[in-house]
């Protein structure tokens, strides 16, 4: 996720605010909603471990989905406990959904975060994303890039060049900075993971796109399932 105007970490470039990018001051609240940037860094390579990952086969979502669900879920706490503006992981487990755990990236900065996973989760964060129109997707696309590190292993990432998705939020929220519902076009880098195993494991997620960058450590506690 991903900064911009303020903070959307997340939302790497948000329209009037939020996490991203956001337009100049002649934008109308509607091209605001429009452009969110958010992110966690995004290269790609190499399947993890087979010791960190419970199983490979897990039903994963579709992007749109995916981005769906992950931009509602950043936009559904106020600032003040709203897990791309958390610093330590305190807020990590706030209107997490019951089949799968999102992490969040930060507004451009870097962050260290402890967080306890339930077991028998997948989780799912993006490397860098944004939420905009096509033309900017594709702009943004072209330079993006990073990568996420999974107890030492490198994992992949997919690449969503540009989906149709729809986005709801409070009214405040630091990432989209509306309570209202909107539809954009969501594309960015993004992680799929198995359940992983009980215990404790360390991800390194680091994401860019043209001047924005996210860094975020997290050091996480799997729950046994």
């Amino acid at each position: 996720m991903n900064g911009g105007i303020g903070r959307a970490g997340l939302v790497g470039m948000m329209l009037a605010a939020l996490v991203g990018c956001g337009g100049s001051s002649g934008d109308s609240d509607d091209s605001a909603k429009a452009k969110a940037k958010a992110g966690a860094g995004a290269r790609t390579t190499a399947a993890a471990s087979e010791s960190s990952v419970a199983s490979a086969s897990q039903d994963r979502l579709s992007s749109d989905v995916l981005q769906s669900r992950w931009w509602t879920w950043a936009a559904s706490e106020p600032e003040a406990t709203n897990p791309v503006a958390d610093e330590d992981g305190r807020e990590c487990g706030r209107n997490q959904p019951k089949d799968v755990w999102f992490l969040a990236g930060t507004f451009g900065t870097r962050a260290e975060r402890t967080c306890t996973v339930p077991g028998g989760v997948p989780l799912a964060f993006p490397l860098v994303n944004l939420v905009a129109d096509p033309a900017d997707c594709a702009e943004f696309m072209s330079a993006a890039e990073g990568s996420a590190v999974l107890d030492g292993e490198e994992i992949d990432a997919e690449t969503s060049r540009g989906e149709t998705i729809s986005v709801d939020g409070v009214a405040g929220n630091p990432v989209t900075g509306t309570g209202e519902r909107f539809t954009a076009t969501g594309c960015g880098l993004w992680v799929q993971l198995p359940p992983l195993r009980s215990g404790k494991h360390t991800l390194e997620i680091r994401g860019r796109s043209q001047d924005f960058s996210v860094a975020v450590d997290y050091a996480l506690t799997v729950e046994s399932a």
